[in-house]
């Protein structure tokens, strides 16, 4: 399956709280923070309710694995 890399690059001082719980759910604590998860339909909604406090990048190591198997 297809993952993606988020990392948390902006604050979350003075957000909202569901904001912070949605960040917190994805695995995301400190600024600078990073999580693999996989490319699902409700993890791409939670990315889109806080995308302006992270950044998003597919993981080319585990399309490499995808291609090699």
């Amino acid at each position: 399956m297809k993952q993606i890399k988020v990392t948390l690059t902006r604050s979350l001082i003075g957000r909202p709280k569901d904001q912070r719980a949605t960040v917190k759910a994805l695995g995301l604590g400190k600024m600078h923070s990073s999580a693999l998860k996989n490319d699902t339909p409700a993890i791409r909604g939670m990315i889109r309710k806080v995308e302006h406090l992270l950044t998003v990048e597919e993981n080319i190591e585990s399309q490499d694995k995808e291609v090699n198997s």
